[in-house]
């Protein structure tokens, strides 16, 4: 099709961007010329889109391009977490089974701290006088014990609707086994009022274990109908800049979905950035031969850490947003609070702290001059010059150092009774630690050899402490990609579409059944290729991963054991064989005798797309020479220290510490005595 090959040489950009807590990051690739370029833009917390249009316009302008031309769009967002952390999602109601109205408040009876009465858990984002039961009853097998009552439903969603809700989530007792019934009561619901978000748990997480089920469907409606309106001013905006391809967001598990899924399923943008950070992460590892890696991912608010094995980032099924369950395939990535925006202070026993609470974009560090009154860990690498006391972002960005100095003075140092720099470094050093735990609790404490890792620093502020960071875990490899600042955007460019679909059914493993659970497959395989059709994904992109999650009868957990082969095809003796070193790598053991009960069978679609090639950097012709040179505090003194532009490092070039590297994205540190050195790709290597 001449046309078509016409239209799609004259759509050859690809941008992507993440919005964080701070800055929202931008990528854009030119498959033309096979660059790669990269901007950041400060974020607009109370309108994500705001911050999105201006870096977007801003990239067409300066670039000289069409917004036409722009033929793939990848959007990582924060949206729906912000809103369960923030608690401003809509008025939600629930209904559920006679007898279930109080499994949000009764939960899993765990303290969220065994020893802390004074910490508790959150309150249901659905009160109880917004949670009504009905009549209607599965049974655990899937048998309809009691039919399910339609007037009650009706009269449910009418004194809901009364009450002031914007969505309902429908959550029935054993509907993962069959739908009808929440189907049903979701078409009465809709017949009610037709503008109400409706979530059902068959088609949010049709999954075993109600309490996790209900708290995932209920968030998915608790965020759904602003999610929507979030979408809206995002595309209106996109569109008033002239770009008209649909875009994709970037999902926990790493994949993309189009915007539609996103309407529907938004609880399974949760983990949405730092998703497509690891994607991206474990790409470059893979083309720099260093398939096992730590990632390390430091923004303004948060520090992100994952673990990457062989090549293959961990995975986890569940985790806890804003304390909350949620019950989606996501990339296992460990959030603490220590940012660059955390706040540094002293709580009632005299000891400084640093986080978890942040001065995020509005108003920010007080060094950026935008109102923030509480110093920060980033106006702390101010004051002691290791970020630039001047500029930031490739000198777009003016900083006040004095103004920091100040902060740091009058909150931390005084009552302390230090000077300003001691008090700066006991900030970073603090940090550090915090930092240093979250990367032990996804490696040693799994019963991982960190010296098999390398620590692959990126966000604003990862490659800035990672040296230090890895000192303190000792991690003898430290590996800073190319504009790390941007790395989670460069992720997006990186992943492919893909979707999970789920059948839960407990049933004990034999060699007479194995046969009917492989068969649980199928099924799933054809939605998968409906789904793939929908998005307009070609036969040859097309691929499918199968995992079965199993345990030992008895147990109340399972390991997850992957299929090499269609299902159909895999013998039930190699399965066993599968589980068992899943189980002996979980738990350090496994029992020959004990019978295997599988609970789930997971199969997640894929749609592979084409990335961005990875470029061979440029040999240095000559030793670099610095831009400046400065005093930087390290540890016990101030030393004078050459500050490098990241682009004048070509491949080959070796450097001895200190030496502070800049680019627009982020600042790397390296202290007194160590070395780095940039391999082929342009990634620097240092050594410990």
């Amino acid at each position: 099709m001449p046309g078509h090959e016409a239209e799609v040489n004259a759509r050859m950009f690809r941008v992507s961007f993440d919005v964080g807590g701070t800055f929202t990051d931008f990528t854009i690739h030119d498959g033309r010329s096979d660059v790669v370029r990269h901007f950041k833009v400060p974020s607009t917390p109370a309108d994500p889109s705001e911050a999105i249009e201006t870096g977007l316009a801003a990239l067409i302008s300066d670039l000289g391009i069409q917004a036409d031309e722009i033929g793939f769009v990848g959007h990582g967002t924060t949206v729906a977490t912000n809103m369960v952390i923030e608690r401003r999602g809509v008025r939600t109601g629930l209904i559920t089974t006679k007898g279930f109205r109080d499994v949000l408040e009764i939960g899993r009876q765990t303290r969220p701290n065994l020893f802390d009465y004074a910490v508790g858990k959150p309150a249901p984002l659905v009160p109880r006088e917004h949670r009504i039961e009905v009549a209607g009853r599965i049974d655990v097998t899937g048998k309809v014990l009691a039919s399910l009552d339609e007037a009650a439903v009706r009269e449910a969603a009418q004194r809901l609707v009364a009450e002031g809700v914007q969505a309902i989530a429908i959550c029935f007792l054993h509907s993962y086994l069959d739908d009808t019934q929440e189907r049903r009561a979701a078409e009465i619901v809709r017949e009610v009022a037709p503008d109400l978000y409706v979530s059902t748990s068959s088609g949010v997480l049709p999954e075993f274990r109600e309490y996790e089920r209900f708290s995932t469907t209920v968030i998915n409606g608790y965020v759904g109908p602003r999610m929507d309106r979030y979408l809206d001013r995002f595309l209106q905006r996109i569109g008033t800049l002239g770009i008209t391809t649909q875009p994709y967001t970037i999902h926990s598990n790493g994949g993309l979905m189009s915007v539609a899924t996103v309407r529907s399923h938004p609880v399974r943008t949760c983990l949405s950035g730092p998703a497509a950070g690891v994607v991206g992460a474990a790409e470059v590892g893979k083309s720099v031969g260093q398939p096992n890696l730590i990632t390390f991912d430091v923004g303004g608010t948060s520090t992100d850490v994952s673990l990457i094995e062989a090549g293959a980032p961990s995975f986890a099924s569940s985790r806890l947003v804003a304390d909350y369950p949620v019950r989606t395939p996501m990339v296992d990535v460990h959030v603490i609070g220590a940012g660059g925006g955390s706040i540094a202070w002293i709580d009632d026993a005299g000891a400084l702290k640093v986080g978890p609470h942040s001065a995020g974009a509005d108003p920010g560090p007080v060094a950026y001059g935008r109102g923030g009154q509480e110093p920060t860990l980033t106006d702390a690498n101010i004051v002691l010059h290791r970020l630039n006391p001047k500029t930031l972002l490739g000198g777009r960005m003016a900083v006040d150092e004095a103004a920091a100095r100040r902060v740091i003075a009058e909150r931390i140092a005084g009552p302390l009774g230090i000077g300003v720099e001691e008090a700066a470094l006991g900030i970073i050093r603090i940090a550090v630690a915090n930092m240093s735990r979250a990367i032990r609790a996804v490696s040693t404490e799994k019963g991982h050899d960190l010296a098999d890792f390398a620590l692959f620093p990126y966000g604003g502020a990862g490659p800035l402490h990672a040296i230090a960071v890895a000192e303190e875990c000792d991690i003898r490899r430290v590996l800073v990609p190319q504009e790390p600042g941007t790395m989670c955007a460069r992720g997006i460019l990186m992943s492919d579409l893909s979707m999970d679909f789920v059948k839960s059914e407990i049933s004990v493993a034999d060699a007479g059944s194995w046969p009917e659970i492989a068969s649980r497959f199928a099924a799933m395989e054809q939605s998968g290729l409906a789904w793939l059709e929908a998005e307009n994904v070609e036969a040859g992109r097309r691929g499918f991963l199968r995992v079965v999650e199993a345990r030992y009868k008895g147990q109340n957990h399972e390991v997850q054991v992957k299929l090499d082969d269609e299902a159909s095809r895999v013998s039930f003796e190699s399965f066993v064989a599968g589980f068992r070193a899943a189980h002996r790598r979980e738990y350090g053991y496994d029992v020959e005798d004990l019978a295997i009960e599988v609970v789930n069978c997971r199969l997640k679609v894929v749609g592979s797309i084409e990335r961005p090639q990875t470029r061979v950097a440029q040999p240095s012709a000559a030793a670099p020479t610095p831009t400046e040179r400065r005093e930087v505090r390290f540890a016990e003194s101030w030393i004078d220290t050459p500050v490098f532009a990241r682009a004048s490092l070509g491949s080959g070039v070796r450097l001895e510490g200190p030496a502070v590297i800049e680019e627009m994205s982020s600042t790397t540190v390296v202290g007194p005595g160590q070395r780095v050195s940039v391999d082929t790709l342009g990634n620097l290597v240092v050594e410990l």
